[in-house]
């Protein structure tokens, strides 16, 4: 879920490469809608998006009796103030990763983790 389309690209790019499918949301709201509709393994979420923000969809998320309202979620995002780690983790984040401070690899490597 990410408002950007070039780290969309570049990320979807990168896992289907690792053999993942992937889905992508460009705003909070249509994230909201798939995430209600489409059952997914793993979560990679923007907090700075468009129409409804990243915090906003994960409490949604985990509030909700979707399917994946217990699916890992990883944010990530450039927001590295250690307020909106807290927040994101208290509202059920199970990982917080600054998009500046790691590679495509790197991110790849951890939604494996998470998928283990």
């Amino acid at each position: 879920i990410e408002d950007d389309e070039l780290l969309v690209k570049m990320y979807s790019t990168k896992c289907s490469i690792e053999g993942c499918g992937v889905d992508t949301a460009i705003d909070g709201q249509e994230a909201l809608e798939k995430l209600e509709k489409n059952e997914y393994d793993i979560i990679l979420l923007d907090l700075m998006l468009p129409k409804v923000d990243g915090f906003e969809v994960l409490e949604k998320l985990r509030a909700s009796s979707w399917p994946n309202a217990k699916k890992p979620v990883i944010v990530f995002s450039n927001l590295g103030q250690q307020s909106d780690i807290d927040r994101a983790k208290k509202l059920g984040a199970n990982d917080y990763l600054v998009k500046a401070n790691l590679t495509p690899n790197q991110v790849v490597e951890k939604l494996y983790e998470y998928m283990k």
